[in-house]
């Protein structure tokens, strides 16, 4: 950084805290990209990601930089957040439109109705003949405490881990490592797992309530 350099990709905080140090000037930023914008500026990041933007923008100039936000959700006050940071002739490009539902047509669909006591053993019947004892399988659980007691359950006979937010990030490396290789067959996270995963030998995927 201190001999300059091109492209900077950092987290808020991290970002924040080079601004508070001295060691990182953005006074000649050309572009800024925020991604999963929804979530950056609805998990408490809002806060440091206007700190950050603060120093690269001048209101009203149209020297700014050019400005990227991604989400895969816009909400309205997603809008409301960017029309600080963009140009009144902003773009909004929309890659779904009225394709809200759509899913993947080479999937199929279920949707299983059971008593929560009875969803391990529903659980490991669904996995037992979708995905039989060779296939892949990923649980998706609502709490780290549900991914843990699922991952431990009897009811799953096949060899199974649990990845979520207490795991150390070397031990989830592992673990996912450990999933592509086949060297276990069931994974049950919580969303921490839901967003950049690439494994396409998945055979399974249960979402273990309705997503809220």
């Amino acid at each position: 950084m201190r001999s300059g350099i091109d492209i900077l990709v950092g987290t808020p905080g991290r970002i924040k805290d080079h601004l508070q140090n001295g060691k990182l000037d953005l006074s000649k930023v050309k572009h800024v990209v925020l991604d999963e914008v929804d979530q950056m500026l609805d998990m408490g990041f809002a806060e440091q990601v206007e700190d950050i933007l603060r120093v690269a923008y001048k209101k009203d100039s149209e020297d700014n930089p050019q400005t990227l936000l991604f989400s895969a959700t816009c909400p309205h006050w997603v809008y409301d957040v960017a029309k600080k940071y963009m140009k009144s002739r902003y773009e909004q490009i929309d890659l779904i439109g009225k394709r809200t539902q759509k899913a993947a047509t080479t999937v199929e669909h279920l949707a299983i109705e059971c008593h929560w006591s009875q969803r391990a053993a529903v659980i490991g019947d669904v996995i037992q003949v979708y995905s039989g004892s060779h296939g892949r399988t990923i649980v998706f659980c609502e709490t780290k405490k549900e991914a843990n007691e699922l991952a431990l359950n009897a009811s799953i006979k096949q060899d199974c881990q649990s990845l979520h937010g207490d795991i150390p990030q070397k031990q989830r490396e592992i673990t996912l490592k450990g999933f592509r290789n086949g060297t276990f067959k069931v994974l049950v996270a919580t969303n921490v797992a839901a967003r950049g995963l690439d494994i396409p030998e998945v055979d399974l995927v249960v979402q273990g309530s309705p997503p809220k």
